[in-house]
């Protein structure tokens, strides 16, 4: 499993067109930006601080064929990199990720830690 931090807003477009062509970010880099279970907390700490109204999509990375690749990014980690657009069907799950109190996001209470874990 992995898993992509966006808008409601863009995922309910997504929804809408059947596919998801990622945020702008993705878009510029050429490839949607998804981070596997024990980036996912770090990620968004980086790049989504402070930022409401998101949503957490959980795919099935066993479904994208031949246009993930696993690349070098942040201090050297491998991420996963979608060279397409994403289909929405490969969505398993969609978590709300509001902001608790402290101004970090909160994370689905059934994610086990292990699967979503701290970076």
């Amino acid at each position: 499993m992995i898993y992509k931090i966006c808008l409601r807003q863009h995922w309910d477009a997504a929804l809408a067109a059947g596919r998801y062509a990622g945020a702008g970010i993705d878009r510029r880099d050429g490839y949607i930006h998804f981070s596997a279970a024990h980036q996912v907390r770090e990620t968004a700490k980086r790049h989504f601080a402070g930022q409401r109204d998101l949503v957490l999509v959980a795919v099935d990375d066993g479904r994208l064929g031949d246009g993930l690749k696993w690349e070098m990014s942040r201090g050297g980690a491998l991420f996963p990199h979608l060279y397409g657009s994403l289909d929405v069907r490969h969505a398993v799950h969609v978590y709300d990720l509001p902001l608790a109190e402290n101004g970090q996001h909160t994370f689905p209470a059934d994610l086990a830690h292990d699967d979503v874990a701290d970076a």
